[in-house]
């Protein structure tokens, strides 16, 4: 019996510790916080907060890199006290994520107009010198952030974003309320639960078989190249030949990813490939600034350039953040030559 025992506790702690993994015991936690109103209020006494200005998080600039700091509830309490803003305020903030030791993470930001207090947004140059940083544009600062901070303010943007944009019911048109961990919004007039959405949007990296085709829009810093981007068959030749005038061939998926920019959509990377002897390109100026066929060396070499805010020379470019799909899919035609050779 007791033998028996022995070998029913030692199979119980094995389960116990396949089921605590470090994975699945932050995702339930974070299920917990997102489901219960008290256990959120609970976990930012010990959580930590990350600030946002108009949707520009607060950077700290360190060598060449940027730093996101954190900020504690008491520390955020006496920030929003210095500035004439009751504590109220934090109240918009919205649940992001934790660490493996459950110290919840948050997002708040002082720029936008308060939907749970009076106060008007907090001056951005006062705020930039009382906490020693700058409000910076994300979509830059990704090229000069660690991959934990990237993904953490990238998600904390688009949710952000959301809650701005989502304040009234479109049944009724009264204001909806979020609950604390800011994963949903609900109309105490029509019941309706809004969640945030995401729009899927295709992304693809075109080759002839030895170049692979990148391109521009204006309004994107300069030199930096990207992929192009129904059905996803039909959505991507679609977009090709809407904006270079390429009839594609080929088509494969490689990978997904959250995007922030500019309305948190679902980027579905797909490779491509066009037909050899059918490779002149035909700018769409209203879609593009410009688009051109680069050589494997001319990418490969691209890769290896460090930081894009270096003094450029005539004729160089550089490619997406590594934090971007498109940057992956650039690599894998880089590293995988099966990418410039699809099936059929």
């Amino acid at each position: 019996m007791s033998l028996y025992c022995g070998i029913a506790c030692r199979k119980k702690s094995f389960w116990c510790y396949r089921l605590l993994s470090t994975y699945v015991t932050k995702t339930r936690y974070l299920f917990e916080l997102k489901e219960d109103d008290d256990a959120c209020k609970k976990a930012q006494q010990t959580g930590a907060f990350y600030l946002f200005h108009s949707l520009a998080p607060l950077l700290q600039k360190s060598e060449q890199r940027y730093q996101a700091p954190q900020y504690s509830l008491l520390e955020l309490e006496r920030l929003l006290a210095k500035f004439g803003q009751d504590t109220q305020r934090i109240e918009d903030s919205v649940l992001i994520g934790c660490s493996k030791q459950h110290e919840a993470w948050f997002a708040l930001d002082l720029g936008l107009n308060s939907s749970s207090s009076l106060n008007a947004s907090l001056q951005k140059a006062e705020m930039e010198i009382e906490l020693k940083g700058s409000f910076t544009d994300l979509r830059k600062a990704l090229f000069q952030l660690n991959t934990k901070d990237a993904s953490l303010l990238t998600t904390a943007q688009a949710l952000l974003r959301w809650h701005d944009a989502h304040q009234f019911c479109s049944r009724s048109g009264q204001p909806t309320k979020k609950n604390v961990a800011g994963s949903k919004r609900v109309c105490p007039s029509s019941k309706i639960i809004y969640y945030p959405q995401m729009a899927p949007v295709v992304i693809t990296l075109v080759s002839d078989g030895t170049r692979c085709l990148l391109a521009r829009q204006s309004s994107f810093p300069q030199g930096n190249v990207f992929c192009l981007g129904e059905s996803l068959e039909e959505a991507v030749r679609r977009e090709v030949a809407e904006e270079v005038g390429l009839e594609l061939e080929r088509l494969k998926y490689s990978a997904s990813q959250h995007w922030s920019f500019p309305n948190s959509s679902l980027m579905i990377a797909c490779h491509a490939s066009v037909k050899p002897g059918q490779t002149e390109i035909q700018v769409n100026l209203k879609e593009l600034e410009a688009a051109g066929w680069f050589s494997h060396d001319e990418v490969a070499t691209a890769l290896r350039r460090n930081n894009p805010y270096t003094q450029q020379q005539n004729g160089t470019f550089w490619l997406p953040p590594k934090l971007a799909i498109a940057h992956q899919l650039i690599k894998e035609w880089v590293e995988k030559p099966s990418c410039s050779t699809l099936p059929a």
